[in-house]
Order: C-alpha cells, then sequence, then structure tokens
C-alpha cells in the first residue's frame, strides 16, 4: 500500500525550500510517521548545498496542533523505555530544526498547540496571521511539554514560559509577538508578501556567514562572560574575516557593487 507524503517538499529557483506538514485532516497532527519525514527532509535540505532557506508551514487551516490522538492512544500502551525511545525521536526533530544551519522561517496559520509551538520556537524567524493562536497544552492531558522546554524557555523566557506552560491558556498573535514567540503577526492577506520580504532579505547575505552566525550564537547561549568566551568570540570573526565571502563582502562594499557570495558551506 502507497501512503501519501506526510510532509511536502517545495525548492525554488532562488533556493528557497517549503517544507509543508500535510495533514489538514486531523490539523497536521504529529505522529511518529510525520516526525521521521519531517526530519528526514530537514536534514537533506540543511546537506543540500542549492537550498539557502527553509520556509515549514501546515497544510490546511492550523500550522499544527501538536500529537495525534490516535498516536497518543498508542503511546499510552508503551513501556518506559519504549516511551524514552519516542521522547528521543521526537526530540531528534526539534533538534535537527534548531541547528540546521540554513536560515528557517516558521509561517503559521490558524494555530500551534504543543509541540507545534516547540517547532515555532526551534525555528529562527516566526511569521503568523492575526488569527493565529497558541498553546502549551500538555498539563491538561496530565503530561508536561518537556522535549520542547529548552527551545520554548529560550524565545520567551522563563518566567512567561512557567506560565504559559502552567495554565496552558491560549495566546493571541498579538500577546505571542509581545512574548517573542513570534516577530511578525500580520492579516493573512499580507503574509504571502512580507515571507517574500523576509526570504529576500536572507537572501542578500551570505549563506556561509549565516550558517557561522548560527553555530556561534548557539556555542554563547547562556555562558558566563569569561575569557575562554571572549576567545570563542574573537576566533570566529576572525575565520568569518578570513573567509572567502568576508572578504568579498568587503571588497563589494569598498567597490559599492552586490557581494557575489559562495554557493557551498560547511554544514557541520
Amino acid at each position: 500500500m502507497t501512503h501519501s507524503p506526510l510532509v511536502l517538499l517545495d525548492i525554488q529557483a532562488n533556493g528557497c525550500a517549503t517544507i509543508t506538514l500535510n495533514r489538514p485532516e486531523v490539523r497536521n497532527a504529529l505522529n511518529d510517521r510525520l516526525i521521521s519525514e519531517l526530519t528526514q527532509i530537514i536534514h537533506e535540505c540543511a546537506q543540500n548545498p542549492n537550498i539557502r532557506a527553509l520556509i515549514l508551514t501546515g497544510q490546511g487551516k492550523v500550522f499544527c496542533a501538536g500529537a495525534d490522538l490516535t498516536y497518543m492512544k498508542e503511546i499510552a500502551n508503551f513501556t518506559y523505555d519504549q516511551n524514552i525511545e519516542d521522547a528521543q525521536r521526537l526530540g531528534a526533530l526539534f533538534e535537527t530544526l534548531d541547528s540546521c544551519s540554513k536560515p528557517t522561517i516558521a509561517v503559521v496559520q490558524g494555530g500551534a498547540y504543543g509541540g507545534g509551538v516547540g517547532l515555532v520556537a526551534a525555528c529562527d524567524i516566526v511569521i503568523a496571521t492575526q488569527e493565529a493562536k497558541f498553546s502549551l497544552t500538555e498539563v491538561r492531558l496530565g503530561i508536561i511539554p518537556a522535549v520542547i522546554s529548552p527551545y520554548i524557555i529560550r524565545a520567551i523566557g522563563q518566567r512567561k514560559a512557567r506560565q504559559y506552560a502552567l495554565t496552558a491558556q491560549q495566546l493571541s498573535a498579538a500577546e505571542a509577538l509581545q512574548s517573542g514567540l513570534v516577530h511578525y503577526a500580520v492579516p493573512q492577506e499580507q503574509i504571502s508578501t512580507l515571507t517574500q520580504e523576509v526570504v529576500d532579505n536572507l537572501l542578500k547575505g551570505s549563506l556561509v556567514a549565516q550558517s557561522a552566525t548560527k553555530k556561534l550564537f548557539r556555542a554563547v547561549e547562556s555562558q558566563p562572560l569569561t575569557a575562554d568566551l571572549s576567545t570563542l568570540t574573537a576566533r570566529a570573526i576572525a575565520d568569518a574575516r578570513a573567509s572567502n565571502d568576508g572578504q568579498e563582502g568587503l571588497k563589494a562594499f569598498l567597490e559599492k557593487r552586490q557581494p557575489n557570495w559562495i554557493k557551498h558551506h560547511d554544514s557541520n
């Protein structure tokens, strides 16, 4: 029996890849197969030298409703070890998205709940419709937002994360914008235009520099201001200045022209 893909991939000529969750009949809820397919596609996009940026979105009226109910019923019968393995597979999805060497954009329509909020928090840039809703619903199911917690806390801070996770309150797009979970909240009819503007701005930058920036920010996050951290950041800027794109960027600036970035980068 042939299964239709739960995740769609569209690579545009400009190097932007749109990844679409394709379970609209269940509001793009996460199950084991979708988790596996999404993890694999993000990994492949990160390794593809022709891809410059990733857009993550959902088919239908809702971005992602969190865990699938049928999937949750199956999990209820898992042994403890099976639960650990399942959680690790889910954790690998968020880590793969968060550590992707390419810039990532979440475009959120309708709403994001539970694990869907985790996908949002793991992306670099988030664009939502003004009608979008967000909620960490886990406590109302007797569980906790464990696997997504590092990404949620990093995105909005521990105090707000505690408030939203403990109450499971629903956030409007405006509240999500104010909290830092979302970067833009615009009317539905402006989503495509704004997304294209963001992509255009990303494509003007050096992919090598963008990848290095993401890697550096992950390395320095929450580290104390020590001599070791100072050395790490000094080496990072020295490497960037000495790189081909660093040299090209400076020359282009001085010569008042657009830079000719190299297309490939080290994704490790």
